[in-house]
């Protein structure tokens, strides 16, 4: 049997192609997806145009997540016909992905359906969705309430901010959104953003400590963006850390976290436990609103995923790019 893959190869050079590929090469696991949609993360982009060392194995099928039916399984928890989300776990990196009609995966490594979700919302949501969710309930868990102040979000026009500002918004909070686009002031606001202000405040050195504005943030950005919100977070305040969009250096100090009491979480989405995800999807299923996830969509075949992951790393789209893949 022969299924269409989006195929990263570097062989005497990279490449990345939709293609034909034979069944027979699926890597080894107990749960075979057929895939109905799948989506583009910020790590697919830089898989894809290979402007990061994501792979880890050649060739690689592309695609963090997918959404499908369960066509064959080993897994005593999976059966034909269930439907299942993936998330992470190494799949474009070192185990082949979900940019494909077909995917082998580990049913450990697979969540049910939401029933208030479709495949395609779930995709719709993916990685980023999901990320965000993590960073709300780090918030969340941390004591923060929506009385509390101001909460930043960072990377805003992107898929974590894009959700992020969603779920705040519709939960109470007062959000800022920090962007480098300021055509897309009405987007941000239209998803929950109280007022938008402009990424370049954040983006250059800054002091140790600064005036206190922030009682959470969601940073998807790094570098000095997320030290300057370090600085800039009110005593006892949370901030939830989840991306390197703008590098991974933190040229920070300890003053915020000894004078302020300023609490920094991480967020790893990848290698998070099944209880992890299962109460973060369970949160998205009940507090994203669906009208607003829809206006974040652009929605493609698999032959357009390419050109969008170079359209990606190149800042020239905002929100979730869904794939569809399969019926």
């Amino acid at each position: 049997m022969m299924f269409r893959a989006l195929v990263l190869e570097n062989d005497g050079g990279f490449r990345a192609t939709v293609k034909s590929v034979d069944a027979a090469q699926l890597p080894a696991a107990d749960v075979t997806l057929a895939v109905s949609y799948a989506t583009l993360n910020y790590k697919d982009g830089l898989a894809i145009t290979n402007r990061g060392p994501v792979v880890r194995q050649w060739p690689m099928v592309a695609g963090v997540d997918g959404a499908g039916t369960v066509v064959a399984s080993n897994h005593p928890d999976w059966q034909v016909g269930d439907l299942a989300v993936h998330n992470g776990w190494g799949a474009g990196e070192t185990h082949w992905g979900c940019l494909a009609e077909t995917a082998r995966l580990k049913g450990d490594w697979l969540i049910r359906l939401p029933q208030a979700l479709s495949l395609r919302q779930s995709m719709a949501i993916g990685t980023a969705g999901y990320t965000a969710m993590l960073c709300v309930l780090a918030l969340e868990d941390h004591g923060l309430k929506p009385d509390a102040g101001e909460v930043l979000v960072t990377g805003a026009s992107g898929g974590v901010g894009s959700v992020a500002i969603a779920l705040l918004g519709r939960l109470g909070y007062t959000v800022v959104a920090a962007t480098g686009r300021a055509s897309e002031e009405t987007y941000l606001k239209a998803l929950g953003a109280s007022s938008v202000m402009d990424r370049a405040m954040l983006a250059s050195p800054g002091k140790a400590l600064q005036k206190e504005r922030w009682a959470g943030v969601v940073d998807a950005v790094g570098s000095h963006t997320l030290a300057n919100a370090l600085a800039q977070t009110r005593y006892g305040g949370v901030v939830a850390a989840c991306g390197l969009a703008q590098g991974m250096d933190l040229a920070s100090t300890v003053m915020p976290f000894i004078l302020r009491g300023v609490a920094l979480v991480g967020i790893d989405s990848v290698m998070a436990p099944l209880s992890r995800r299962q109460r973060a999807w369970a949160r998205i299923a009940r507090d994203l609103d669906p009208v607003l996830l829809e206006t974040m969509v652009q929605e493609l075949p698999l032959d357009g995923a390419i050109d969008a992951a170079h359209a990606l790393m190149d800042g020239r789209v905002r929100g979730r790019t869904l794939v569809k893949i399969g019926s």
